[in-house]
């Protein structure tokens, strides 16, 4: 059973976090002494690269991305009901998706653009570069935040593939459904401000919190 790291403290409360930098040092700090030496860390862009690279900076790990991307919902972009990984997994929200009623041309089409768009991440923040070694690894997968939890719950069941030792689970803040759902799928979670009620946003748990630029991701990984 995934075990949860949290701080109480910070249950249930809004704007804990100055930023995503200062965010990741909270995490690093609960995650000393809980990952082995020969672990990574693997952060999913956009807003994942800034918590995961302080993590990586102050545990003295070796720091890379992941790329996953929600499926969008067609009239709202902020909203999807799903996630695309970056080895072309697929998973559904599928209780969402039969309330949404959507055709299976449409939902084709959504799977379809988000997988050219993670064609077009991957060439710009990883270029030609291999894709890390996770073999008996402790994998610490790292986001700014997990609202529905699908992403995150993709990405795990991705990275399950390739044998890693542990997932670990790594974000500031989550919601309480999201916890629940990809626990099973992870070894450890460590949150910091897990949510409950609706609705649930992950930009709430910061005071100051935008879209980060490609080329501010970009940065990052070059640092």
């Amino acid at each position: 059973m995934s075990k949860l790291i949290d701080e109480p403290a910070f249950r249930n409360r809004k704007y804990v976090f100055e930023d995503r930098m200062a965010a990741g040092h909270l995490i690093a700090k609960k995650l000393k002494g809980l990952v082995g030496k020969d672990a990574i860390v693997l952060a999913i862009p956009a807003g994942g690269v800034p918590v995961g690279y302080v993590v990586a900076k102050e545990l003295n790990l070796p720091f890379d991305v992941i790329v996953v991307r929600k499926i969008h919902i067609p009239w709202n972009p902020e909203a999807g009901f799903g996630a695309v990984t970056w080895d072309g997994y697929v998973i559904f929200n599928e209780p969402l998706l039969v309330n949404l009623g959507l055709s299976e041309e449409v939902v084709k089409r959504c799977v379809d653009e988000e997988k050219k768009e993670i064609k077009k991440r991957l060439k710009v923040f990883r270029g030609e570069k291999q894709f890390p070694d996770l073999r008996n690894k402790d994998v610490l997968l790292i986001d700014d935040g997990l609202a529905s939890g699908y992403s995150m719950l993709a990405t795990a069941i991705s990275v399950k593939e390739n044998s890693p030792k542990k997932i670990i689970i790594a974000t500031p803040t989550a919601s309480a459904h999201a916890i629940k759902l990809v626990k099973p799928y992870s070894d450890m979670i460590v949150c910091l401000n897990v949510r409950e009620g609706f609705p649930y946003a992950v930009a709430d748990a910061y005071r100051s919190w935008y879209d980060l630029s490609e080329g501010e991701v970009k940065d990052y990984l070059n640092l």
